[in-house]
């Protein structure tokens, strides 16, 4: 069987504008579950409330990052953002990521006292702006506790008592155990808003890829309810391995000249072996175990 065909055939046979499962994030394709509704709530709380951190955290393709560029369509031209995926490094290194991300121009060789002053004075001309900055991190879950440090001095620049600045960390719930150390007793004080987003139940999973498969132009009813049991078993209710799944099957019954994809159809998808989540998710389990 032929598992490579094209998209626009893909599309056309069902009825698609577009593909309705696919990895990469998409803001128009959320699907609003009681957990990710709660988590943007959230996130939305910490920065009309000017929290001087809001932390969100998810397993891996739990739509973290959706949520994000959600939320970062909805600010106002108030507000300057920078945004930073996956830092490393020393408190050096962070200063040069964080004015990096805010389009701060400055001497890569310079000292770390130049870097934050050069930081402090883009802060404070913001702010005399009638502006204020959020600095977003994610994949924060990779930082440090010398970084995270870091980061929680940045929230004590302040003009009378105004903070220059919001942080909002989104990672994997690796972030979570970290920031709990006891070290980081003084960046916990500063967290005013958090939320761990969840894995979505079975029901929300038959919702999620019926809003998906309409927001494509789809009727909704392109997969069985069989199809759908097994596709939130085999995922554990991840958005992103559920997209995977249900991609592979679209593509599986299109080439079967199916209009539906089943349990069946699911079945045999999982007996090629295309579909690595299902190892992924099998070692979590081993893990658990």
């Amino acid at each position: 069987m032929n598992t490579t065909a094209p998209v626009d055939i893909y599309n056309s046979f069902f009825g698609f504008t577009e593909r309705p499962f696919t990895l990469v994030p998409d803001p128009d394709f959320i699907f609003w579950s009681k957990s990710h509704r709660l988590a943007y709530t959230m996130l939305e709380y910490g920065v009309l409330t000017r929290s001087p951190i809001t932390v969100v955290t998810g397993e891996i393709g739990a739509g973290k990052t959706t949520l994000l560029q959600h939320l970062l369509k909805t600010l106002g031209s108030d507000v300057v953002v920078g945004l930073i995926s996956n830092a490393q490094g020393d408190r050096g290194e962070l200063l040069q990521w964080v004015l990096h991300a805010l389009g701060v121009h400055f001497d890569p060789h310079a000292s770390y006292v130049t870097l934050f002053q050069t930081l402090q004075d883009f802060l404070l001309e913001t702010y005399a702006d009638g502006k204020r900055v959020i600095l977003i991190i994610d994949e924060a879950q990779n930082l440090n506790v010398s970084t995270l440090e870091e980061l929680r001095m940045l929230t004590n620049i302040n003009s009378n008592k105004d903070e220059l600045v919001q942080l909002v960390l989104v990672g994997q719930p690796e972030l979570r155990h970290l920031i709990m150390r006891p070290e980081l007793k003084q960046f916990v004080q500063r967290v005013g808003s958090s939320f761990h987003l969840s894995a979505m139940n079975a029901d929300n999973v038959a919702e999620y890829i019926r809003h998906r498969l309409q927001v494509a132009n789809g009727t909704g009813e392109e997969f069985t309810r069989d199809a759908v049991t097994r596709i939130h078993a085999l995922t554990g209710g991840v958005p992103r391995l559920i997209n995977q799944l249900c991609d592979l099957g679209l593509v599986y019954a299109f080439s079967a000249d199916q209009m539906e994809v089943t349990g069946e159809t699911i079945d045999n998808v999982l007996a090629d072996g295309v579909f690595f989540g299902a190892a992924s998710r099998s070692g979590d389990q081993n893990d658990e175990s």
